[in-house]
Protein backbone atom coordinates (compact mmCIF):
# COMPACT_ATOMS: atom_id res chain seq x y z
CA UNK A 1 0.00 0.00 0.00
CA UNK A 2 1.24 3.11 -1.03
CA UNK A 3 -1.90 5.91 -1.32
CA UNK A 4 -5.07 6.61 0.67
CA UNK A 5 -6.46 4.47 -2.78
CA UNK A 6 -4.71 1.49 -2.19
CA UNK A 7 -6.35 1.44 0.91
CA UNK A 8 -9.42 2.29 0.05
CA UNK A 9 -9.06 -0.56 -2.43
CA UNK A 10 -8.02 -3.02 0.16
CA UNK A 11 -11.20 -2.40 2.26
CA UNK A 12 -13.54 -3.09 -0.67
CA UNK A 13 -12.20 -6.55 -0.87
CA UNK A 14 -13.75 -7.06 2.48
CA UNK A 15 -17.00 -5.74 1.48
CA UNK A 16 -16.06 -2.32 2.97
CA UNK A 17 -16.85 1.08 1.05
CA UNK A 18 -16.40 4.35 3.21
CA UNK A 19 -17.85 7.50 1.64
CA UNK A 20 -19.78 9.91 4.27
CA UNK A 21 -19.03 12.65 1.97
CA UNK A 22 -16.47 14.09 4.98
CA UNK A 23 -12.76 13.77 4.17
CA UNK A 24 -11.42 13.67 7.35
CA UNK A 25 -14.39 11.48 8.59
CA UNK A 26 -14.13 9.02 5.84
CA UNK A 27 -10.16 8.94 7.53
CA UNK A 28 -10.75 7.85 11.03
CA UNK A 29 -13.11 5.50 9.33
CA UNK A 30 -10.71 3.74 7.54
CA UNK A 31 -8.21 3.98 10.25
CA UNK A 32 -11.29 1.88 12.56
CA UNK A 33 -11.82 -0.33 9.90
CA UNK A 34 -7.98 -1.45 9.59
CA UNK A 35 -7.51 -1.58 13.00
CA UNK A 36 -10.17 -4.30 13.12
CA UNK A 37 -8.88 -5.96 10.44
CA UNK A 38 -5.57 -6.58 12.02
CA UNK A 39 -7.19 -7.69 15.11
CA UNK A 40 -9.29 -10.48 13.08
CA UNK A 41 -5.56 -11.09 11.67
CA UNK A 42 -6.45 -10.57 8.10
CA UNK A 43 -3.54 -8.17 7.65
CA UNK A 44 0.01 -8.55 7.83
CA UNK A 45 2.06 -6.27 9.85
CA UNK A 46 3.67 -4.39 7.10
CA UNK A 47 0.38 -3.69 5.51
CA UNK A 48 -1.21 -2.78 8.67
CA UNK A 49 1.77 -0.24 9.65
CA UNK A 50 1.69 1.37 6.30
CA UNK A 51 -1.71 1.61 6.06
CA UNK A 52 -1.84 3.48 9.96
CA UNK A 53 0.90 5.49 8.64
CA UNK A 54 -1.00 6.78 5.57
CA UNK A 55 -4.07 7.35 7.23
CA UNK A 56 -2.20 9.53 10.14
CA UNK A 57 -0.30 11.19 7.73
CA UNK A 58 -3.62 12.20 5.86
CA UNK A 59 -5.75 13.05 8.97
CA UNK A 60 -2.44 15.51 10.19
CA UNK A 61 -2.54 17.09 7.20
CA UNK A 62 -6.29 17.32 6.94
CA UNK A 63 -6.52 18.91 10.97
CA UNK A 64 -3.63 21.48 9.97
CA UNK A 65 -5.65 22.65 6.53
CA UNK A 66 -8.98 23.10 8.67
CA UNK A 67 -7.23 24.69 11.81
CA UNK A 68 -5.85 27.11 9.19
CA UNK A 69 -2.13 25.79 8.98
CA UNK A 70 -0.22 24.41 6.37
Amino acid sequence: MKTIYDIQQFLKKYGTIIYIGDRLGDLQLMKTEIVELDKAQLMNKQDFETAIFLLNQEIQHMQDENSGGE
